[in-house]
């Protein structure tokens, strides 16, 4: 019993850890800067960015930091965020239930959906310029 709990302590560590890295974004955050927050050692911190690692979940990058090598650690995949299909026009339109691949009103011609597409690739590039 005791050691099913000591993993279910790992497997909240481990899931913290994760959600505090996909919180940081593309950006990534210190691993250093993880233990302080959930008042780990160093140890025990490396020990669950590696297995994240190991899952694919999140990379890791030695950096040198304040002249010590430490790492930096970001996610691989985001989760999904809906504000991306919210404004899509789609939603709204008046002719969608006669949209189709091979249909009267197709997505491959709509231009409602290319200016849409062609707003949401500018903004996006307008966030990845001001985070750099």
């Amino acid at each position: 019993m005791q050691q099913n709990s000591k993993q279910n302590g790992v497997l909240d560590l481990t899931s913290r850890v994760y959600k505090l890295v996909v919180e940081h974004g593309k950006e990534g955050v210190l691993q250093s800067e993880l233990w302080k927050k959930l008042n780990l050692t160093s140890r025990d911190g490396s020990r669950l960015a590696i297995r994240l690692e190991k899952r694919g979940l999140v990379k890791r990058e030695r950096v040198l930091d304040n002249g010590r090598w430490t790492y930096k650690l970001t996610p691989l995949r985001l989760p999904i965020q809906i504000k991306s299909i919210e404004q899509a026009p789609c939603i709204t339109c008046e002719v969608e239930s006669k949209c189709a691949p091979n249909g009267v009103v197709t997505p491959y011609t709509c231009n409602k959906i290319v200016e849409w597409v062609k707003q949401e690739f500018a903004s996006y590039n307008q966030g990845d310029t001001a985070a750099t």
